[in-house]
């Protein structure tokens, strides 16, 4: 059985939906035969040309041609999309036979729809693997393309290929419950969350953290943010968080990564004067335990009209260095309702700076509390999100699509 992954994003690129397929493919290697196809570009550099045939850890990778627009004009993306689909579809379709499994994410958006065609035709089984729910998505966010007309054809085609993929695997239960909203069997319905490395991904004193020395901020509270700053996330009630602590020299604000909304931000943190935020690029993934360690307590944030359309990964990796969790946003949702029912953090409403700034300001106060959520934040981790325990939830998947093909 070849199981062969699509996504736009794979190793190099430090995206999140690459680097959970990085981990997934590298670890079922060396049971599988794996193949990627994906495209040669990196996610902030759509010019980049990564070699189109490449062997890695077992994983044979294949990268197809797609236009280079980038995100900067819809009119762009959308010929990015259109000959990835193309490109990928054709390399599907040669590799694809019957029983093998073909696990389609969603980058780009409704890949599944054609690598649905593809194993249909090859005889081999649709596998979505879900990051996000489209177009449902783009409709919270205020596009066109999720609404009226275009929405409900974009959703008729997507819920064909849910209904007819042998598996759907969701991030959580609010995903999993939307998915089953569409009529799917819930027996085809598997919650498989994202991960971190519980290995390479350790708990660490902050005073041991070369970072802190190397930025300046040794003897700061820090409050940190880490990843992507999409259009998912609201950060109004973060920034208005450090303006109301500005007066407060011992917090600082600690923003590592990059995304839709970066430059809003520092537009806003410079307007308003805030000598408290600190921004950082991406830092490459052998130093993440070091810049998720940085900070005292992490910010994770997603609107409460994308709960089960979305699940922010970058609480994972946070659990796993043993950092609290300040999520701000619907307490009942995904991240909410773990971080509740682990006490490794706290939960704010969207908008309610004053809840923020109580939750940095207690945090700050008590160490013993801080220390005390960040250890059971690692033991739900351990319990619950590490790599190894969502690998043997895949390759039990797999096993059981081999068993149907016997």
């Amino acid at each position: 059985m070849k199981i062969i992954f699509v996504n736009r994003y794979y190793a190099p690129d430090h995206s999140a939906t690459s680097q959970m397929l990085t981990d997934l493919a590298t670890a079922l290697a060396a049971e599988f035969q794996v193949y990627v196809v994906t495209s040669r570009q990196r996610y902030d550099d759509p010019g980049a040309s990564l070699p189109r045939y490449e062997l890695d850890h077992l994983v044979s990778i294949d990268r197809v041609f797609s236009t280079t627009f980038g995100r900067a004009s819809i009119p762009g993306r959308a010929l990015d999309y259109l000959s990835f689909y193309i490109a990928a579809s054709l390399r599907l379709f040669h590799l694809a036979r019957r029983g093998d499994a073909i696990v389609a994410k969603t980058d780009p958006p409704l890949i599944s729809v054609p690598a649905g065609w593809v194993a249909r035709l090859r005889r081999a089984h649709l596998v979505n693997w879900l990051q996000d729910i489209f177009p449902e998505v783009a409709a919270e966010l205020g596009l066109s393309v999720g609404r009226g007309t275009a929405g409900a054809t974009l959703r008729r085609m997507r819920d064909a290929s849910l209904h007819r993929a042998a598996a759907n695997v969701a991030l959580g239960l609010r995903m999993q419950d939307r998915v089953a909203a569409a009529g799917v069997g819930r027996e085809r319905i598997h919650v498989i969350p994202n991960w971190a490395d519980g290995v390479a991904l350790q708990p660490s004193p902050r005073e041991a953290n070369p970072l802190r020395t190397e930025w300046g901020i040794e003897e700061k509270f820090v409050v940190g943010y880490s990843g992507n700053f999409g259009r998912v996330h609201e950060f109004h009630t973060l920034i208005g968080a450090a303006e109301a602590l500005c007066a407060q020299p011992d917090i600082v604000f600690l923003l590592i990564g990059g995304g839709a909304q970066i430059t809003m931000l520092e537009i806003a943190a410079r307007d308003r004067g805030l000598q408290n935020v600190v921004f950082k690029p991406y830092q490459p993934r052998s130093q993440l335990g070091q810049s998720l360690g940085v900070a005292d307590v992490h910010v994770v944030t997603l609107r409460p009209e994308l709960e089960g359309l979305v699940v922010p990964s970058k609480f994972y990796g946070i659990a796993a260095v043993g950092r609290p969790t300040i999520f701000i946003g619907d307490p009942e949702g995904e991240i909410g309702r773990i971080v509740r029912e682990t006490a490794s953090g706290a939960c704010v409403g969207q908008g309610d700076v004053k809840a923020l700034v109580d939750a940095i300001t207690s945090l700050r106060d008590d160490p013993e509390v801080r220390q005390q959520m960040g250890r059971n934040a690692r033991r739900a981790f351990d319990l619950n999100f590490d790599k190894s325990i969502a690998v043997a939830a895949w390759r039990s998947l797999f096993h059981a699509l081999e068993q149907k093909s016997a």
